[in-house]
């Protein structure tokens, strides 16, 4: 299957826009304390041009789940995106409250998945690797390392999708692809000018990077 592409940390619907013209399968918007952060109001506007198009994702940190219940149904959520190291308790106390995918972040610190990724990758719809960095909980442009990660990672037990993160460019993507073999790659910082505001060419490159990974942008 091909990998499919999430753009996130978006706050403007004219790169929303753009997101859904290059066939992006997600489109994402932060709730949680971040540069990119937006209001659950703004949030509908700026994912309006990708309806019907992509899913939208909004991404969430520690917070009650009546709290992100209502979030998401003012956004009209189809994914949430749990950031802030969740448990898979949290993950399934989710599910009564929201019908579409939970997807769940774990976040690498060294070389090797955390030991609570096991029982995640067996609750969650989707798990969002991402690099651990102390004080943010992503956006940080880092990214970990791919080869040892995919050595760790037993693909054979693993009921969830695979949705890579963390320091991903259009000039490393398509070596992350290689590497790593994920479902989904979710770029934020990688693809902007600025904190939220997305360059277009660079969303381009970074999708066109993903559609021919055998190509190399080193």
């Amino acid at each position: 299957m091909p990998v499919e592409v999430k753009f996130c940390g978006l706050t403007r619907d004219a790169d929303t826009a753009v997101a859904a013209a290059l066939g992006a399968s997600y489109v994402g918007v932060i709730f949680a304390e971040s540069p990119r952060r937006v209001e659950p109001r703004v949030a509908t506007a700026v994912l309006a041009p990708a309806r019907g198009r992509a899913k939208t994702v909004g991404v969430f940190g520690k917070t009650s789940v009546e709290s992100l219940a209502t979030v998401a149904a003012e956004a009209s959520l189809d994914v949430v995106q749990l950031h802030g190291d969740p448990s898979p308790g949290i993950v399934e106390r989710v599910r009564p409250f929201f019908a579409g995918e939970v997807w769940a972040v774990i976040r690498i610190d060294g070389t090797e998945l955390p030991a609570e990724s096991v029982a995640l990758l067996s609750v969650a719809d989707a798990v969002v690797l991402d690099t651990k960095v102390a004080g943010q909980l992503g956006g940080t442009g880092t990214a970990f390392d791919w080869n040892a990660v995919a050595r760790s990672l037993d693909r054979r037990r693993v009921r969830a999708r695979i949705v890579l993160a963390g320091g991903l460019t259009p000039e490393n993507v398509a070596q992350a692809v290689r590497t790593m073999a994920p479902d989904v790659v979710d770029v934020s910082s990688g693809v902007e000018s600025a904190p939220g505001i997305k360059d277009h060419a660079r969303m381009r490159a970074f999708r066109d990077a993903v559609q021919r990974p055998g190509e190399s942008s080193e």
